[in-house]
């Protein structure tokens, strides 16, 4: 029985019409809706639904006014647009799919193949044609508006690279004030994240006010408040920046997260963006992303020359973990893709698993979790080990199922390196251990471990030399006291002099441009794997550490001090200690 026999058993046609209507369904190549329709025999809406009474299916008459774009990207364009299926809403974790041909078992197949791939489980109800249409039109002019205000950014951009001048690197404050009261949006937005971007910012943070709106940016690794802006534009700068970043205008209640990508300045920049609703409106915080400055060589990352032999060494392994350890934000990642790099070869299949990828390297396979729909590091890891890799990089190993299936792959073969959150280098084996890693598996898969702290490094425009004062050049020789002879006779001098911060308008009158890492490096060697085997506290391991020459953060930050890199105040600021 077909909706054509449904139409004779309602009394709407004679079965001879039927007849004839069913001989040209299987000469033209149409459906039975379309046919019905373009005969205009019974309405659209009487029509569907008779088929949604018929395939007891539920009808849905029309489309939320504003779908959320991860529920849109469940679906392709392609499969939207092939099968005539619409993801409509996610309410329970189900997802309601609209679909115009709910009986067609081709578009049954491909949705089901969606929802294995995409981890969803769904609920079809029947669409109009009408319903189609409304939201192909939303579709479109959601995708226009995304893309226009992308070239627009891109348009600001280009202008301010016309205009610009040599002699003037930042938009001045009274600058900024005047196209704040005389410009679009679309240009306020532009200037910021130019001004942001030319500054060397790694984040920007819009912040609402009591009675305006406050703009700060992160200038190693301090925030620094640095323009305010009337607080009545504050809901058109937060939505031209969801507009950028593919996210929901009208939703404020919930955070959102997103990203972009823009051309500033003759270079591709990336802008992660992050939205939080706070009592006084959304903050919008977007991290910088500058390709230039995410992958280094481990010189300019801060590895002296002890250091950078370790790592080089563990890197000629063919198998094993290196773990970088350290808060958010220490340069672990950055760390990571320098290592990356230098193992990027022809003949090395290397695969990293991201939250997010922050930073695109050519001939390496990167993929961004999605915990969402259940792309997890875990996950994900089981999937990469069947990819035949050689180097495998985890962004994080957050849980004992990571830790296990990491600890695995390294003895299965392949070097391993991922990221832990513990505050020092002999704290990581204890730690995998809290995480139910036996240590008899700790021991010959871990290859090496960084800690790492981020530094600001003088000006060296206006940094000034002094002789240390007494108490300090104590503090000095006695926390180097324990470095080896090799390293005494290499770093510490008899006499000598430590640099300070000034100010000047090149630094912004700060002291400092720009940061470097301190670190420590511990190898596990023979001697280690006993320890870990038998007694692997933070006493024992940082005893052999100190046995096998580490050289610690601090001891790492006090020679970049009488390197005339950083100064004192600054290594005391980051290690901790007086």
């Amino acid at each position: 029985m077909n909706l054509i026999q449904q139409l004779v058993k309602k009394g709407k046609i004679e079965k001879k019409l039927a007849a004839v209507l069913e001989y040209e369904l299987k000469t033209s190549g149409k459906t039975e809706e379309e046919l019905v329709l373009e005969k205009q025999i019974v309405s659209e809406n009487f029509l569907f639904n008779l088929k949604s009474e018929y395939l007891k299916i539920p009808i849905k008459e029309a489309i939320p006014k504003k779908i959320s774009l991860k529920v849109l990207e469940l679906v392709p364009e392609e499969a939207i647009k092939y099968y005539k299926l619409i993801p409509l809403a996610k309410k329970d974790g189900i997802v309601e799919i609209g679909m115009m041909h709910p009986e067609n078992l081709k578009a049954k197949e491909a949705l089901n193949f969606l929802s294995r791939k995409g981890k969803f489980d769904y609920k079809i109800f029947l669409i109009t044609p009408t319903v189609f249409k409304s939201f192909l039109k939303q579709y479109k002019t959601l995708r226009k508006e995304v893309t226009k205000a992308l070239e627009e950014l891109e348009t600001e951009f280009k202008r301010e690279d016309d205009d610009e001048d040599d002699t003037e690197t930042f938009v001045e404050n009274a600058a900024f004030e005047r196209i704040v009261e005389e410009a679009p949006i679309t240009k306020i937005v532009a200037v910021l994240l130019r001004h942001a971007v030319e500054g060397k910012a790694s984040d920007v943070h819009i912040e609402p006010q009591v009675d305006k709106l406050r703009v700060r940016f992160r200038l190693d690794g301090i925030l620094h408040s640095s323009i305010f802006m009337p607080l009545k534009i504050h809901p058109a700068v937060v939505s031209r920046i969801k507009i950028l970043s593919n996210l929901k205008i009208d939703e404020t209640r919930v955070p959102q997260d997103g990203r972009f990508s823009a051309r500033v300045s003759k270079i591709n920049i990336d802008f992660r963006v992050s939205i939080f609703p706070t009592v006084l409106g959304e903050k919008v915080v977007l991290r910088i992303l500058d390709p230039c400055e995410g992958i280094k060589d481990f010189q300019k990352l801060g590895l002296i020359e002890r250091d950078a032999k370790v790592l080089e060494k563990a890197t000629k392994k063919t198998y094993g973990m290196i773990l970088s350890t350290g808060p958010t934000g220490c340069g672990k990642t950055t760390t990571l893709y320098s290592i990356l790099s230098l193992l990027n070869k022809e003949g090395v299949n290397i695969m990293t698993l991201e939250d997010p990828v922050e930073y695109f390297i050519k001939g390496i396979n990167q993929s961004q979790v999605r915990p969402d729909i259940g792309y997890t590091f875990a996950t994900g890891l089981r999937s990469m080990v069947r990819q035949d890799p050689d180097v495998i990089m985890v962004g994080e190993i957050r849980d004992g199922e990571s830790a296990d299936l990491a600890v695995n792959a390294a003895l299965t073969g392949h070097i391993v390196l991922s990221t832990l959150h513990t505050s020092n280098a002999a704290g990581v084996i204890p730690r995998l251990a809290d995480l139910d890693v036996s240590t008899f598996l700790i021991q010959p898969s871990l290859n090496l471990i960084l800690a790492q702290r981020l530094i600001r490094v003088l000006c060296p425009h206006c940094k000034k030399e002094q002789k240390p004062k007494p108490e300090v050049k104590k503090f000095i020789l006695e926390e180097t006291q324990a470095l080896s002879a090799s390293a005494k006779t290499k770093y510490i001098k008899s006499n000598f002099n430590i640099f300070e911060p000034e100010g000047c308008k090149k630094c912004n009158f700060q002291g400092y441009k720009g940061r470097i890492a301190v670190y420590e490096l511990l190898e596990v060697t023979d001697r280690l794997s006993e320890i870990i085997l038998k007694e692997p506290t933070d006493t024992r391991i940082s005893e052999e550490a100190r046995r096998q020459g580490m050289i610690t953060m601090r001891q790492n930050g006090i020679i970049k001090l009488l390197q005339g890199i950083t100064s004192l105040e600054e290594i005391l600021r980051v290690t901790g200690g007086k």
